[in-house]
C-alpha cells in the first residue's frame, strides 16, 4: 500500500517575509512559533493569503501564538481519553474517528491538534489492520469518520483500499471525511480520488473552510466536481477572531459554500488549544452572531454552533436561546427581537 501523495515544499519565514505576509522584524520569533507549531502553506492559499487578511490570519504565525494561557490544552477534545487502539477515537456508541494521518496540506495556526499533526505522517500499517479490525468487531459503530491530519493527503490508491476496506465491514453505513484538501489543495481532487471515494455506497465530505475568501476560482470547480459526482457535500468553520467573527464575513461564507451545493453544517467555537487564545471570541459574541444570521439566512444555509466541551466530554450546540419558560408557558423572541407567548397543551 503506497503513502502519502507527494506534498509541496515546507514554506520558511523567509518566504513569508519575502511575500510580505510577515515582517522582516518579526522573523525570530516566529522562527520560534515555527519551531512549536509546523508551517505549511499552499500556493492557493499563499496567493489568497496576499489579498486577504482573512486568510492570512489563519495560516500565517503569529508572535501572539507564544503566549500560553491557563486553559490552554495540549489536547483540548479528548482524542487521547477515547482512544481504545492507536488512530482511533470512539467517544459516541455509534461512530468512531480514523486518525489516517498526522499530514496536512496546510497546518491552521488555531488547530486543536496543532501539537501533533505533522510529527508521524500518516498511520503505521499495524496500527490502522488494529483499528479497522476494531471497527470490524464493534457492531454499534455505523460510522466511520477519517480525518487526521488531512485524509486527502493520501494517494487515491492508499485511499481506495481503505475505502474497500471498510467497504466489507457491513456494518458501517456511512463513511465522512473532513478535509480542508478541496479548498487549499483543489488540484487534489481528480477523477482517480473521487472514483475511490464512491466505492462506498453512502460517503460524506466535511469541508473545512472559515472565510469566504478561501474560496478560489479552483476551489470553486473542486467543489463543483465533486457535487457533480453525487458526493454529498458539508461544510464546518471555525469562529475566530480576526477572521470571521462578524455577521458580514460569515453571512458571505455561507452564502458562497449554498450556492456551491454544500450545506452549512457547524461553526464550531475555537477550542483551547495552546497558543491559540488570541483567535477566541467569547461564547455571548458567538451567540449574538448566530442571532443575527438566522434574522438574514434560510436555514439551508445556517449551521449548528457547537462547543467541544473541554476534555473530551462530547460536542453540545450553544446557539442563541430564543424561548424562556414563563408563568403562562413561554417566551420566544423572534429574529428581530420581538417577544411572543407560547402555551403548551394541557399534559
Amino acid at each position: 500500500m503506497d503513502g502519502t501523495s507527494p506534498l509541496r515544499p515546507a514554506l520558511t519565514i523567509a518566504d513569508l517575509v519575502a511575500d510580505g505576509l510577515a515582517l522582516a522584524g518579526d522573523a525570530p520569533v516566529l522562527e520560534r512559533v515555527a519551531q512549536d507549531f509546523r508551517l505549511r502553506l499552499t500556493p492557493q492559499m499563499r496567493a489568497a493569503s496576499a489579498r486577504s487578511a482573512g486568510v492570512a490570519r489563519q495560516f500565517v504565525p503569529s508572535p501572539a501564538e507564544l503566549i500560553q494561557r491557563p486553559e490552554d490544552m495540549f489536547d483540548p477534545i479528548g482524542d487521547d481519553s477515547h482512544a481504545p487502539v492507536p488512530g482511533l477515537t470512539h467517544r459516541y456508541p455509534d461512530r468512531v474517528i480514523l486518525h489516517v494521518t498526522k499530514t496536512c496540506e496546510v497546518y491552521c495556526r488555531f488547530c486543536f491538534r496543532r501539537e501533533t499533526v505533522g510529527d508521524t505522517g500518516h498511520l503505521p500499517q499495524d496500527q490502522l489492520d488494529a483499528a479497522l479490525d476494531y471497527i470490524a468487531r464493534t457492531p454499534a459503530i455505523h460510522e466511520v469518520i477519517l480525518t487526521g491530519g488531512d485524509p486527502l493527503v493520501l494517494s487515491a490508491r492508499r485511499i481506495a483500499d481503505l475505502v474497500a476496506r471498510l467497504v466489507a465491514i457491513a456494518h458501517v453505513g456511512v463513511l465522512r471525511l473532513h478535509t480542508r484538501v478541496p479548498v487549499v489543495a483543489p488540484d487534489r481532487i481528480t477523477d482517480a480520488l473521487i472514483g475511490a471515494l464512491k466505492q462506498h455506497p453512502s460517503v460524506w465530505i466535511v469541508v473545512h473552510t472559515n472565510h469566504a475568501d478561501e474560496l478560489t476560482v479552483d476551489a470553486r470547480a473542486a467543489l463543483i466536481r465533486l457535487a457533480d459526482a453525487g458526493i454529498p457535500l458539508l461544510s464546518q468553520s471555525v469562529l475566530l477572531r480576526g477572521v470571521n467573527d462578524s455577521a458580514d464575513a460569515l453571512e458571505a461564507l455561507f452564502r458562497a459554500l449554498i450556492r456551491l451545493r454544500v450545506k452549512p453544517y457547524y461553526l464550531h467555537h475555537c477550542d483551547l488549544a495552546r497558543g491559540a487564545g488570541h483567535f477566541r471570541t467569547t461564547i455571548a459574541a458567538g451567540q449574538a452572531i448566530m442571532a443575527e444570521l438566522r434574522g438574514r439566512l434560510s436555514g439551508t444555509a445556517l449551521p449548528t454552533y457547537v462547543l467541544d466541551i473541554p476534555g473530551g466530554f462530547g460536542k453540545v450546540p450553544i446557539g442563541p436561546d430564543y424561548l424562556m419558560p414563563d408563568a403562562n408557558g413561554w417566551t420566544l423572541t423572534d429574529p428581530n427581537g420581538n417577544q411572543h407567548q407560547y402555551r403548551d397543551p394541557e399534559s
